[in-house]
């Protein structure tokens, strides 16, 4: 028996229980880019696999539909594998443990992978059923979506003959998206700088934060944990001397890291100087933060008497600099589209290795132009430091179309199921759509998906019933797609 054994749309919950238990994080994709492609090849539909493991597979019309332009239904394979302490598994290894409660489904102290794990199972639960009617349909399903878009920047389209695209990768029902921001992932990387040092090594922790994607969240005041640490770190250094062993923060850099620690060998006599100013520290935080971020923890633990390597002290300036004085969070918003976020960047992940301290960020931005004032903005910073910078996965915004007639098709179809109007939106987040507008250009596009919440953390949690109103409505837009986009 399966934990979503019952479920409506059966399907689809099959399919995303297969999937779940197949691990599928970022660069750990090639199972699941195997399992989708035997399922095509049983079912004798054409199928192909690159060397990204994307899948492509095709489907004819069901009868009567021949004449009507192909229609690309795509989502990504990949997902962002992050867990609570007390998860014991290996996602790297293991499956998601599913579980069922109250109307959702979330993980056992992992992320879900509904993001873009439903995409997936109602595209694959469309191929399997030869009872539903569509056009010609084209299924995509990308790789490294989570870690640039990798896998739809390598995709060859030159095959593709879709003239619309229905994106599975959204996450509020109702909600179409039609335009999004482009991004570039930046990694910044200082050369260490070490001296011996000898005293109390104590251990800071910055803890308890909410974070969530860096896109759908960035405009809701949350901390990021690896900027609260460099204020500590700055806060301490204007009281204390000390010897800082390292700094690290956050998994992944598309998510507001919830979590930062740092190493310190101090004198034993500082000790106590030490815990008041922390115990300080973190109460002021948790003042400024008490509506946004209310469970915040900051704690040091003394351990014992250490002689190890230490960063110089002009290489913890520059490290402390770095991590207090980089931008981050909102950047500018849009005068076109109020409320919307136009450019932001987050510091997602902070690494001490033996001979480098790195920082990695994800950028956003709606405008090209912005997203280069932010490079420039990080790449000065980082050659003002001594350090080398690079960038990676990085792609194109997706403008909006005012005149998009597979956008007013869900519009109306939306109206007539469920009685309510739908919203047309643009957001801040990335969505391979941009990568798909360049490659086949004149492509009409729409992103849409059922509700999920809090995606990218362990709290990750997708809504049954409007997953079953979501495929509903999916099979409507087929059925209605040859008389509206013709």
């Amino acid at each position: 028996m399966g934990k979503l054994d019952g479920l409506k749309p059966e399907k689809v919950f099959y399919y995303f229980e297969q999937l779940s238990r197949i691990p599928r994080g970022s660069y750990n994709v090639k199972a699941v880019s195997d399992y989708c492609t035997a399922f095509a090849k049983s079912r004798g539909l054409y199928v192909r696999q690159d060397e990204e493991y994307n899948v492509v597979i095709k489907k004819p019309a069901s009868s009567g539909y021949g004449s009507a332009k192909t229609l690309m239904l795509q989502a990504h394979l990949d997902m962002v594998c992050v867990q609570d302490p007390q998860s014991t598994i290996d996602m790297t290894r293991d499956g998601i443990e599913l579980v069922v409660e109250d109307g959702f489904i979330h993980a056992d102290h992992t992320s879900l992978g509904a993001d873009d794990g439903i995409g997936v199972a109602m595209a694959l639960a469309v191929l399997d059923d030869d009872t539903i009617a569509h056009p010609d349909l084209e299924v995509v399903f990308t790789t490294e979506e989570e870690a640039g878009m990798e896998g739809a920047m390598a995709l060859d389209t030159s095959d593709l003959r879709a003239s619309y695209l229905l994106n599975l990768d959204s996450e509020n029902e109702g909600h179409f998206l039609a335009g999004c921001a482009g991004g570039v992932r930046v990694t910044s990387v200082l050369p260490m700088e070490t001296e011996q040092a000898q005293g109390l090594e104590v251990k800071l922790d910055i803890t308890g934060l909410i974070g969530g994607h860096s896109g759908d969240e960035i405009d809701k005041g949350r901390p990021n944990a690896n900027v609260l640490l460099g204020r500590l770190l700055l806060q301490i250094r204007k009281n204390i001397s000390f010897g800082l062993v390292s700094v690290s923060g956050g998994e992944k850099d598309n998510a507001i890291p919830v979590e930062s620690h740092a190493v310190l060998i101090l004198r034993e006599g500082d000790a106590d100087k030490m815990v008041e100013i922390v115990n300080e520290f973190g109460s002021r935080i948790r003042s400024e933060f008490h509506k946004a971020d209310p469970s915040i923890r900051v704690c040091v633990t003394a351990g014992g008497m250490a002689a190890c390597p230490v960063m110089t002290d002009p290489m913890s300036g520059r490290v402390i600099f770095m991590l207090f004085e980089a931008p981050c969070g909102i950047q500018t918003m849009s005068m076109d589209l109020p409320g919307l976020v136009e450019s932001s960047l987050n510091l997602g992940i902070v690494r001490t290795e033996d001979d480098t301290v790195s920082f990695t960020w994800s950028v956003r931005s709606s405008v090209a132009s912005l997203k280069e004032m932010i490079k420039d903005k990080l790449t000065l910073l980082t050659r003002y430091l001594g350090g080398e910078i690079s960038f990676r996965g990085d792609y194109p915004q997706w403008p909006y179309n005012p005149d998009s007639r597979i956008c007013a098709l869900c519009k109306e179809e939306y109206k007539k199921m469920f009685g309510k109007e739908a919203y047309i939106e643009t957001i801040h987040a990335g969505l391979e759509c941009g990568l798909f507008a360049e490659k086949m250009p004149g492509l009409d596009m729409v992103s849409m998906g059922p509700d999920a919440y809090d995606i990218h953390t362990p709290r990750e949690r997708v809504s049954i019933s409007s997953v079953d109103r979501c495929y509903r409505f999916i099979l409507e837009v087929l059925k209605n797609f040859g008389s509206y986009c013709d």
